[in-house]
């Protein structure tokens, strides 16, 4: 005799039956097409600790945990809820064990079912069995024989009828392989959930009550019907009959489900079996005509003769107000089955063009936004195979039957499937039609999500594009040469940025920063921290400063996302972006630098000396509450300041050290151009597409000589006022800008009128002439900045600051650790310019 399994006295859990002791549960709740939880039971709230006040209205994901994949890599939350999202897009109803977060921090890792709802509103229903504790092994009554245990556990598993035990609280303990092919659901899947749960529908809760009459009375019942997977009962169910289990005592320890099936539903096993095989054969690769071809291989011979799937190059709206029925239209036929003798179409082909016309079949069911059935008999199937040459080819000798179904997903319908009898001697009816509309509806989803990756990457890149510098900003202290490659890797498109910014006082900042994470989400939130650093650089703040505002910006960005009510760093989705800033001084030939969590920038000297600038490695924005220090420099005119993202050293091809060294030997090699140099790094670094984005900036400083820039020292006088009227006019003449020193004389007669009246001392007067700009700057040790208001009719002051406002292009104050500068930027005429 072969090897017995489990031997009596050692059943498994799965074999044991329900110990009373045990509490089962059904943790149930559901949620939204949106992903909002819309309803929580009592059972959820034991399962995860939520109460329903603290998760309804909240999104589904926070309720997912990161988990750890087969390779021993983390897979994110987000990931996690992307992939439900494509998994159950479609579909009825969807089972898996998944990872959840307790309220308490820990992973539950349990096992759900979900039912799509279609009625208003539209929403999943989650169920899943939750237990105090694992059922024990049952205790053995008698001294059965080895061998004739085993024989009843096979013959219960093996049985062709479909049988499953309940419990006296209804919940499942015990199913065999046909109650599992019934409800296409394992039996783990199903234990410790109540009929109701398994399949919501009447018929579910007519069993649920003739089975607690079984449990009150101890007699057998009987039903008309069963269910399986799609909820439809009687007309297409098994008689069932109920029975109780009792023990030696008399007692009714459980229930047991039988169910028959009958011959003459033989068809629809079928059709269920079907569908429940084509659901791992549709969709394999995100190739689109592939998946078509899937679809055509999964229903030739078992559902059809023959099948043809055409797709439109563009989707159509899936509005019949929008259906292509007013003209003839082209479609590129993407899959036939059996597959003609000519082999396999080469990679990249959409297949073979097909016109239909606007009179057609075809064109009617797009229009429709249905399938239909057609016989050899049907005017409308005679017409076209009498007018439509395409027609006429599907038209085989013997064909009495045709269905014809639009592939539609999202709003969009995506193509048609065709589908010939020609040998089935019956011909199609209205369950095939159903089951024709399911399988093309997986087609079609699989289709929608091949297609999405590249339109998402289409739209990541625009956005991305748009959302980096266009052009260069006009200024002076620095030449500048930039490089943006974009990932090729599958998340897609990321976060890396660069900026160029002019500053007051000739200054010019330099940012390049890195957005954790790929696609549309990382390139806006790009957009809003880039314009968060202009922002907050047009007021002056300093290097450290800035990047202490920009860190508090990015939690509280990260917070808003995730739905927190507070922002911690614990619900930061936005946690590792990083930022480089630096400010460059023309005059003073000063570098002020500050990083959080960026890569060290490079610096090349004019003697071709490369070194990284040690400048405090911060922390990633959105950890709050950590400080930045700032690096202050001198760099000798003609200096290269390299500014990068860390997608330039993670390449393939080199480990850390070996990139550093790389990109030290292409900077230090004499160029013409910062053009040549950025083209010399990313060639010598990057032989292919990078796996992450890369942003490169190189800057080679000038300085502002000089005899370009004026300063004076004020008395902390009222009658000081005229006297740097007369020190502005005389330089302006030794500049050879007359013209400009009727405007100049007001302005810094507004400016340090304005610093003796509110300031403290001392003051100082700085010019400084920068080719088409002169500045002036006033500068006292008071805080206080002055604001601009409008003065009434009556009033003696308050015109001062809108008089310059007037007159200069820009004007604003800069802060400094011993006072403020307050300042004023004109633009001289070109005629001024050209006689300088």
């Amino acid at each position: 005799m072969e090897r017995l399994p489990t031997p009596p006295g050692e059943q498994t859990q799965a074999n044991a039956l329900p110990d009373p002791a045990v509490t089962t549960t059904t943790a149930t709740a559901t949620i939204s097409d949106q992903g909002i939880v819309t309803g929580w039971s009592e059972g959820a709230e034991r399962l995860l600790g939520y109460t329903a006040s603290q998760i309804v209205g909240q999104p589904a994901v926070r309720l997912l945990a990161d988990d750890v994949d087969g390779t021993g890599g983390l897979v994110d939350a987000a990931d996690t809820a992307a992939a439900l999202r494509r998994d159950t897009a479609g579909r009825e109803r969807w089972n898996g064990a998944v990872p959840l977060r307790h309220r308490d921090g820990h992973q539950v890792t349990q096992r759900l079912l979900a039912h799509h709802r279609t009625e208003r509103p539209a929403e999943w229903l989650v169920v899943s069995a939750v237990r105090d504790r694992p059922h024990p092994p049952a205790r053995p009554v008698g001294k059965p024989s080895q061998e004739g245990d085993v024989l009843r556990e096979w013959t219960f598993r093996q049985t062709p009828c479909i049988l499953a035990v309940f419990d006296t609280d209804l919940r499942l303990v015990r199913a065999n392989v046909g109650m599992e092919h019934a409800l296409l659901l394992s039996e783990d899947d199903m234990r410790g959930l109540r009929l109701s749960d398994l399949a919501p529908h009447a018929a579910s809760d007519e069993a649920d009550a003739k089975m607690r009459l079984v449990l009150d009375s101890g007699e057998p019942q009987h039903m008309d019907a069963f269910l399986h997977h799609s909820g439809v009962s009687s007309e297409h169910g098994w008689p069932a009959s109920l029975t109780p289990l009792k023990d030696p005592s008399g007692r009714v320890r459980a229930v047991c489900l039988a169910a028959h099936d009958m011959p003459h539903e033989e068809p629809a096993r079928q059709r269920m079996q079907l569908l429940h095989d084509a659901a791992g054969r549709i969709g394999t690769t995100p190739d689109s005509r592939r998946t078509a071809q899937e679809l055509a291989d999964a229903v030739v011979p078992r559902l059809a003769d023959r099948a043809v799937v055409d797709l439109f190059e563009t989707p159509q709206p899936a509005d019949t107000s929008h259906a292509p029925q007013v003209r003839d239209f082209t479609m590129s036929r993407a899959a036939v089955s059996p597959a003609p003798d000519s082999g396999p179409p080469p990679p990249g082909d959409s297949g073979p063009k097909v016109r239909h016309l606007e009179a057609s079949p075809v064109a009617q069911c797009l229009a429709q936004g249905h399938g239909a059935l057609f016989d050899a008999g049907s005017p409308a199937l005679a017409e076209w195979v009498a007018h439509d040459p395409e027609a006429a080819r599907l038209h085989e000798p013997g064909v009495h039957s045709l269905m014809i179904v639009p592939l539609r997903a999202n709003g969009s319908t995506l193509g048609v499937a065709l589908f010939v009898r020609h040998q089935h001697p019956a011909p199609f009816e209205q369950d095939d039609l159903w089951l024709a509309e399911e399988l093309t509806a997986q087609a079609a989803m699989s289709i929608h999500h091949s297609r999405r990756p590249a339109r998402d990457h289409t739209t990541t890149m625009t956005l991305q594009r748009s959302l980096l510098p266009q052009t260069l900003p006009d200024q002076h202290a620095l030449d500048i040469a930039t490089r943006y490659l974009p990932a090729v890797a599958k998340a897609g498109v990321g976060g890396d940025w660069f900026d160029v910014i002019p500053l007051s006082g000739a200054r010019v900042a330099l940012v390049v920063g890195d957005v954790v994470g790929h696609g549309i989400r990382a390139s806006a939130t790009m957009g809003r921290v880039r314009t968060a650093v202009r922002t907050l650089a047009d007021v002056d703040l300093p290097p450290d400063e800035l990047l202490t505002h920009l860190d508090d910006l990015v939690l509280h960005l990260s917070a808003e996302e995730t739905g927190a009510d507070d922002a911690t760093p614990e619900t930061a989705g936005g946690i590792g972006t990083t930022c480089l800033y630096a400010v460059y001084d023309p005059i003073s030939r000063r570098c002020t630098l500050a990083r959080a969590g960026h890569p060290p920038p490079a610096v090349v000297t004019p003697d071709h000396t490369v070194r990284f600038l040690d400048v405090p490695a911060g922390p990633p924005l959105g950890l709050g509450g950590l400080p930045f220090e700032a690096l202050e420099t001198e760099l000798p005119e003609g200096s290269l300041l390299v500014l990068y993202t860390d997608g330039l050293l993670e390449t393939r091809e080199h480990d850390i050290d070996e990139a550093l060294d790389t990109m030290f030997a292409a900077l230090a090699r004499p160029a013409q151009s910062l053009d040549t140099v950025c083209d010399r790094v990313l060639t010598s670094m990057v032989s292919h597409r990078p796996d992450d984005d890369i942003a490169l900036l190189i800057a080679r400083t000038r300085a502002l000589q000089t005899d370009h820039v004026a300063a004076w020292e004020l008395d902390f006088d009222p009658a000081v006022v005229g006297r740097a009227r007369q020190h502005a006019t005389e330089q302006l003449a030794a500049w050879g800008l007359d013209d400009a020193a009727f405007i100049t004389e007001l302005v810094v007669s507004e400016l340090v009128t304005n610093a003796i009246r509110y300031g403290r001392p001392p003051a100082q007067l700085r010019l400084i002439h920068q080719n088409s700009t002169l500045i002036c700057e006033v500068f006292d040790s008071s805080s206080t900045a002055p604001h601009m208001r409008r003065a009434r009719t009556f009033d003696e002051g308050g015109r001062g600051l809108l008089l310059v406002g007037q007159l200069a292009q820009r004007w604003g104050t800069r802060h400094l650790p011993t006072g403020k500068t307050v300042w004023a930027e004109q633009f001289l005429a070109a005629d001024a310019e050209s006689a300088r």
